[in-house]
């Protein structure tokens, strides 16, 4: 797999390695000062380094990341730091990183539910300390000691004090935005301006008008290349943009153009006159409303003739052959378009945007309509909606159909959320037997692409409905059927169902069904993929994709691939590329990449590589204990703490601005 960015081209513009991790353990060759005494005292003979012990920094629990790389070892008779040398292998004193563990040989025991990791990578005395700032405000004043420490015996923390439970277990409810989108730099340029065009306003009061003083007040670029001037040949971001320095001429000053061929934007998906038509209420759903009244909440209502069954001819639809196709989950929050551009890189044969609301879409919100959008390199790709009655999904199906380039539409009938549940959303339309009939009856009539449904087993636990539903589903209008092996009770615990998922295969066919559940390498996909016989017609890939994007390579390949922190790297760089792009090169769009980022990493970090495992492969139930890489980079990137993710993130995207919080979806990950 080939990424478009260097590891050296990461780092050479950004933070140095140096300042995040022990000089004596630095592994990079980098060009500034602090580097130097390490890479000039490199001997020739030994390739190693030495530094003198007097020397050697003293790092501080709080400020290091929270488990560097292993221990430097210090020379009883030299009294030096004997650390690798600069181009000798990352993990010569381990075996080879691509000789693969063989299965089920441990010789460690590792604890019930535990990774198997070979014992020279773990970190069995490492004391978490929980970091206050990454602690709700809520939970600071409902805990009195914060620097209480908890027990080191097990990586899954087991706090003594019902105080230090309520600060290690659980997620943080209603989490702030990590930052306002110009905090640290108010000032802003007209939005003509901004793009060198001038202001059509004589009393404007949207930002300056003195393009020169904003130069002149704004912080220094955050890297000396745009990457979307690089692409495109202009920046939209303008003189606002943090990499403006190459297509900025601040002598006049004015914006360079150049001509860049072959490069195609992303569609701007709902033009402003539509949502001011939604939010006005203007919008023409005539269509949709006769189509829906045929229909009620509980079903059909009134006789129905022969001729108001003849729809758009199914030969007219577009036939999508989904036998043996690798599905990425439409994931909330984290399944965006860039993050979408990474899989699909990755092998991913068919992509689905995060799930929009349709009250939302009806009201003309911008953010919910942008999760609508698609890339040119998503050449299968569909839409998630979520409502709550046939009329309001009718609407959407219409809107959908004017102004969405999409290949399907799916229902989402999983969402296991209180808020979208206790509406009748989500899970909870599958109980909602007579609304389904009517939502997939009223939306393939509308759409002129195929509507598909992604369901849970059911609601309660031990009480599976999904295959009552599924033979009804065809003739209701629904063209493939995705189950998500757990109940809405469960949520993600115990391990999804896949004997469920198999027996519903066979009661749908010849409708295709896709599983999901517990997908995290190409055995499992294997186990349930279309051609092991159990009636499956593909595997979708959902918190799999997240920890290990490269998942759909390893499927197709049917290998395990030993990636290095390098690579991941610039796998993350190029992730950074697609979000400026996205959501724009300027303090607002830099942040939100940050943001979302930043989610993401919450689930990188419990990938563990492959050549430190003891046996192959990483189950989705297992949890990693406290681990240490084969250099820097991938110790940092295996870390739980959030505070070394925002390390991470200044690699690629600079210093956080003042005032910036980031609070982790889950309490764990305050602890480093």
């Amino acid at each position: 797999m080939k990424f478009e960015s260097s590891v050296v081209d990461v780092l050479k513009p950004f933070v140095c390695l140096c300042s995040l991790l022990p000089r004596s353990e630095a592994i990079f060759a980098c060009e500034r000062s602090c580097c130097r005494p390490t890479l000039n005292n490199m001997s020739a003979e030994t390739g190693t380094a030495t530094v003198p012990a007097a020397e050697a920094p003293i790092v501080a629990a709080v400020d290091a990341p929270m488990n560097s790389a292993a221990e430097p070892v210090t020379n009883p008779v030299e009294d030096t730091l004997t650390i690798p040398a600069v181009d000798a292998p990352l993990n010569s004193a381990a075996e080879s990183p691509h000789t693969l563990p063989a299965a089920n040989t441990s010789t460690n025991a590792a604890a019930p539910g535990d990774v198997a990791i070979k014992p020279e990578f773990l970190m069995k005395n490492h004391v978490r300390i929980l970091a206050s700032e990454f602690v709700s405000e809520k939970d600071k004043q409902n805990a009195v000691e914060l620097d209480e420490e908890p027990p080191t015996k097990s990586p899954r923390l087991e706090p003594s004090s019902s105080k230090m439970k309520k600060l290690s277990r659980g997620r943080n409810k209603k989490r702030p935005v990590p930052v306002e989108p110009n905090r640290g730099f108010q000032l802003r340029l007209c939005g003509a301006l901004k793009v060198g065009k001038p202001c059509e306003f004589k009393d404007c009061r949207y930002g300056i008008h003195d393009v020169a003083r904003y130069l002149s007040e704004k912080p220094p670029d955050i890297g000396p290349s745009c990457y979307v001037y690089e692409t495109f040949g202009f920046c939209r971001c303008g003189f606002e943009c943090r990499f403006g320095d190459s297509h900025i001429d601040r002598a006049e000053p004015k914006l360079l153009t150049k001509d860049v061929e072959g490069a195609i934007p992303e569609k701007i998906v709902g033009s402003m006159e539509t949502l001011q038509s939604l939010r006005k209420k203007l919008y023409d759903f005539k269509q949709a409303d006769e189509i829906s009244r045929k229909y009620n909440s509980e079903g059909r209502t009134g006789p129905v003739l022969d001729t108001e069954e003849i729809r758009l001819r199914e030969s007219e639809k577009r036939k999508i052959d989904w036998k043996g196709k690798l599905y990425c989950a439409p994931l909330t929050t984290v399944g965006n378009l860039p993050f979408r551009r990474i899989v699909k890189r990755f092998g991913a044969d068919v992509t689905c945007g995060e799930m929009a609301l349709a009250t939302s879409l009806l009201q003309g919100k911008k953010e919910e309509w942008c999760l609508l959008r698609r890339h040119a390199s998503e050449d299968l790709f569909g839409v998630q909606v979520c409502g709550f009655n046939a009329g309001t999904l009718s609407r959407v199906a219409q809107a959908i159909r004017d102004q969405v380039d999409c290949d399907f539409v799916d229902l989402n009938c999983g969402c296991p959320i209180d808020m979208i549940f206790q509406r009748g959303g989500g899970s909870g339309m599958m109980r909602r037997r007579g609304v389904l009939e009517a939502v997939g009856r009223s939306m393939s009539e509308i759409l002129k692409v195929p509507l598909t449904v992604k369901m849970r087993m059911g609601i309660e636990r031990d009480k599976n409905i999904a295959h009552s539903l599924i033979p009804d589903l065809k003739s209701w209008g629904y063209s493939m059927i995705t189950v998500h092996g757990r109940s809405r009770q469960q949520r993600y615990t115990k391990l999804a169902d896949w004997s469920y998922i198999e027996e519903c295969a066979r009661v749908a066919d010849p409708l295709p069904l896709f599983g999901n559940g517990d997908v995290l390498s190409w055995e499992d996909a294997q186990a349930h993929a279309s051609g092991s016989g159990n009636g499956v017609a593909g595997v979708m890939v959902a918190r799999g994709a997240l920890i290990k994007p490269w998942i759909f390579t390893e499927i197709k390949e049917q290998r395990h691939w030993d990636i290095s922190s390098t690579e991941r790297l610039s796998m993350l760089q190029d992730f950074t590329n697609f979000g400026l792009e996205h959501w724009g090169s300027d303090f607002a769009g830099v942040e939100r990449t940050r943001r979302f980022m930043l989610e993401w990493l919450s689930f990188l970090y419990r990938y563990v590589p492959v050549g430190l495992l003891e046996r192959v492969p990483q189950r989705m139930n297992e949890r990693p204990p406290l681990f240490k890489g084969r250099d820097d980079l991938e110790t940092m990137m295996a870390s739980p703490h959030c505070g070394d993710w925002i390390k991470i993130t200044e690699l690629l995207l600079g210093k956080v601005p003042d005032g910036f919080r980031f609070l982790p979806k889950h309490k764990a990950n305050a602890w480093g």
